[in-house]
């Protein structure tokens, strides 16, 4: 029986080194004209999430919330709103734990802040701040794992 190996000593298993804005664009492509329109239309408002994560260190990651909010009038763009909001981490855990802490308990420490991001830009752009509701990473990360094991292997057609 092998035994999986396990952090040693006192150190944290999830440690959070720094959070920031990575990467931030608003835009507002029909303004003034659209926010007159958007008074009186509802408008459509699709928000894209992913997440990344990538390894710069020994037990060290940066993980990346990446939001896209594309709302529109019915018949032209409302705003344009980019948001990767990025973590640092430390993770000391087995080797089998570290992918689904990485995509699912790290962005969820990174939400709520990415989230205020979100509703004070929209307010600060002339709009109803955008209150995005809080996500469900497992299902995201699930739906990953279903779609990595749906592509062929590299080098296959």
């Amino acid at each position: 029986m092998t035994e999986t190996p396990t952090p040693q000593g006192d150190e944290p298993q999830l440690q959070v080194n720094g959070q920031y804005i990575k990467d931030l664009s608003f835009e507002i492509p029909g303004a003034p004209q659209v926010l007159l329109e958007a008074q009186s239309q509802n408008p459509d408002i699709p928000i894209h999430v992913d997440v990344n994560a990538t390894g710069i260190g020994p037990n060290m990651f940066e993980v990346v919330l990446h939001i896209r909010i594309e709302a529109r009038l019915p018949a032209k763009p409302l705003f344009i709103l980019e948001l990767d909001y990025a973590g640092l981490f430390t993770v000391n855990l087995p080797e089998d734990q570290i992918h689904p802490v990485l995509l699912i308990e790290c962005p969820r420490l990174l939400f709520p802040f990415a989230r205020n991001i979100v509703a004070d830009l929209t307010r600060d752009g002339g709009f109803p701040p955008l209150m995005i509701q809080p996500l469900d990473f497992v299902s995201l990360y699930r739906a990953r794992l279903e779609q990595m094991a749906a592509q062929p292997p590299a080098g296959q057609a």
